[in-house]
């Protein structure tokens, strides 16, 4: 087979903890975004729009909906590419993935087979644009054995990443995954760059090593910094979310309505696609107030929708307000009912004069896929892993 200069592994598997009960059937890169998209387009998009036409996806957790989803991957494809390989394993089974390593660790064979000269490792469930060759010259110029993404976070967000200090070379000085006392608010984006003969070498190790979680943040990257290694960091200046908790989700629908400029997706120099059929653009991000409209592809607004993201098969009734809400495919919200705050699962039902989301006070709603919610609904849950107020019903 053709020598590949890079492949791209894109981990897909997860569980999806952090995004319950929207994960309850599928994986978390299935999980819908900005009205006609999954999470896992993003990825795949910025591959195509690389020239990366050789992409693994490794896939564990409930991946039915994702594999239908990519099918054939064909929408995605490059000239010149092997095309998109699913690579599952069973949860549960002998040879389930341990960790992020153990999954490309697991699927040796596979790079082996298209024998790259470096490997771009992923993950399936972040919001951004990215040129990776760009990533790929600055990782060549600097003789690095692996590189790093990074690009800094808010410092009360430090504990939900990988956190680097660097010299001015941008030579990686110390790596802290989720540390409790940051020393720097610069956080791995979870995607590094390879060469591809060092890669093999440090996952066999790691798979030697008893101890290990066989993680990338947890094990790779701080061994490689503890045997010296020359590991580069990336500065990478544009949009990018990492969207594994439920509040981050909904801020990211935010971000797209307007609140967030850098976020851009209709950019014809640099498509997001999606296997799914084009969408009009009305029902992506209702910045400005809807009032009883047929807006297009089953898409039905007979009540009040403002600062909100629909998906197809959507309908409001009417004398309904929907507000800084995301709503998911096929939710059918009856009449005076009021959404706030919220995002609302996939085939949900939200009957006549429901109130979900809690007026005057902060935290976001979440209704998980195909639930039914009457005028009457439970007591709201707050989630107080996440460190933000989560009600979930």
């Amino acid at each position: 087979m053709k020598k590949q200069e890079c492949v791209a592994m894109l981990l897909a598997g997860g569980e999806g903890s952090r995004l319950r009960p929207l994960t309850r059937y599928m994986a978390k890169p299935a999980v819908h975004f900005g009205a006609k998209y999954r999470m896992i387009d993003f990825a795949l998009s910025n591959c195509r729009n690389s020239g990366i036409g050789t992409i693994g996806v490794l896939t564990q957790y409930k991946p039915a909906v994702l594999h239908a989803h990519i099918g054939t991957g064909d929408v995605w494809q490059v000239e010149g590419g092997s095309g998109i390989s699913l690579l599952e394993r069973q949860a549960g089974a002998p040879n389930a993935y341990k960790g992020t390593a153990d999954a490309v660790y697991q699927n040796l064979a596979y790079l082996q087979e298209h024998n790259p000269s470096y490997v771009l490792i992923l993950s399936g469930d972040h919001i951004y644009n990215m040129d990776y060759r760009t990533m790929l010259e600055h990782h060549q110029a600097t003789g690095a054995d692996a590189t790093i993404s990074v690009m800094p976070v808010k410092w009360e967000e430090t504990s939900r990443f990988g956190i680097v200090s660097t010299d001015e070379q941008h030579r990686i000085t110390a790596f802290a995954e989720k540390p409790f006392r940051p020393t720097s608010n610069l956080a791995s984006m979870g995607i590094y760059i390879f060469n591809w003969e060092f890669l093999k070498s440090c996952l066999e190790q790691d798979a030697d090593h008893p101890a290990s979680s066989h993680d990338f943040g947890h094990d790779i990257i701080p061994g490689l910094l503890a045997a010296g290694a020359h590991v580069s960091a990336y500065p990478f200046e544009g949009y990018w979310k990492d969207v594994g908790t439920i509040e981050s989700l909904w801020e990211s629908h935010m971000d797209l309505l307007g609140y967030n400029p850098r976020l851009q997706m209709d950019q014809e120099a640099w498509p997001v696609l999606t296997a799914k059929r084009n969408f009009s653009r009305s029902q992506v991000a209702l910045d400005a107030r809807v009032n009883n409209a047929e807006i297009g592809d089953g898409v039905s607004v007979y009540g009040n929708v403002s600062h909100s993201v629909l998906f197809d098969g959507v309908t409001v009734g009417k004398h309904s307000r929907v507000l800084n809400s995301v709503i998911m495919p096929g939710v059918q919200i009856g009449e005076h009912a009021l959404i706030l705050n919220a995002i609302i699962g996939e085939g949900s039902i939200i009957k006549d004069g429901a109130i979900v989301g809690k007026p005057g006070k902060p935290g976001v709603t979440v209704v998980g896929e195909k639930s039914v919610i009457g005028r009457h609904y439970p007591a709201s849950i707050p989630a107080p892993l996440t460190g933000t107020r989560l009600n979930f019903v």
